[in-house]
């Protein structure tokens, strides 16, 4: 839940992300946030958690190592990193807001469901904590082999970004899905305020075969949708070189089906 305006220069801002605390974009989303918040704290996944989700880690401990003035490495899950931010390491001087990322490749459509980017926004949105959401696009995201990451569009309009959203109120259980274009910075120009799309990750499956000549896969590329994408959706603002900015809602009821299924169970 966001009451706005908050004012940055007096706020506590956690920074998490999925790609791990060594990533190019959470090194590169501190830089922005830093001359943006009165108080900047880091807490990351140790190593890299892509797809990993809303997961938490019930059977394996966690441990937390200090790498530098408010600066932590969580040996867990991007959930984990924000529960025991909250919960343990800032337990006495709790976030304002956080923001999750920058992530390497976009977080849009029914990707959404997989990111630990968007998870970490999750998990602060569960405890009533203001999140944001932040992943560059790359050439990957379009079926390339090389996946080459510019970070230019995110550098330019990141903290733009931040600046226009804390001004609005936004209710308790939602937060922010904000994907910059895979595109040369310059060629940006305009941010979209978009719903989430339909673009289903890993429908190619890669078999290879071990020495043994036992089978294995790789989830593969993503598919592509012949005529592109419907107006006003997170794809097609990638797709026209936008930023996207998408609120998301933690309630998954759908209250229609919601209706009818009381009519039928309850007899009315």
């Amino acid at each position: 839940m966001l009451h706005a305006p908050l004012n940055l220069k007096k706020a506590r801002v956690l920074i998490c992300n999925d790609d791990g605390i060594d990533a190019k974009g959470i090194k590169l989303l501190e830089k922005i946030a830093r001359p943006l918040a009165g108080e900047l704290w880091v807490v990351a996944p140790a190593t890299e958690q892509s797809a990993t989700g809303h997961s938490l880690s019930l059977r394996t401990p966690i441990r937390i190592k200090k790498r530098g003035p408010r600066r932590f490495a969580v040996s867990g899950t991007p959930t984990d990193c924000v529960l025991l931010a909250v919960n343990q390491i800032m337990k006495e001087c709790k976030p304002d807001l956080v923001l999750s990322g920058i992530n390497q490749g976009r977080n849009v459509g029914e990707d959404m469901t997989y990111s630990g980017t968007i998870a970490a926004a999750m998990e602060a949105t569960l405890f009533g904590i203001p999140a944001i959401a932040f992943s560059q696009a790359t050439d990957g995201d379009t079926g390339s082999v090389t996946g080459r990451l510019n970070f230019g569009p995110a550098e330019k309009w990141c903290a733009r970004v931040i600046r226009k959203l804390v001004t609005v109120d936004w209710p308790r259980d939602v937060l922010m899905n904000v994907n910059f274009p895979n595109a040369p910075a310059a060629k940006v120009t305009r941010i979209e305020v978009t719903r989430e799309g339909r673009q289903k990750l890993g429908d190619e499956i890669i078999e290879s075969f071990d020495p043994r000549g036992e089978p294995y896969y790789w989830i593969g590329a993503m598919r592509h949708r012949p005529g592109g994408h419907p107006a006003g959706t997170d794809l097609q603002a990638m797709e026209m070189g936008a930023v996207s900015v998408t609120p998301l809602s933690l309630d998954l009821t759908h209250r229609p089906t919601m209706k009818k299924l009381k009519g039928v169970f309850e007899g009315k």
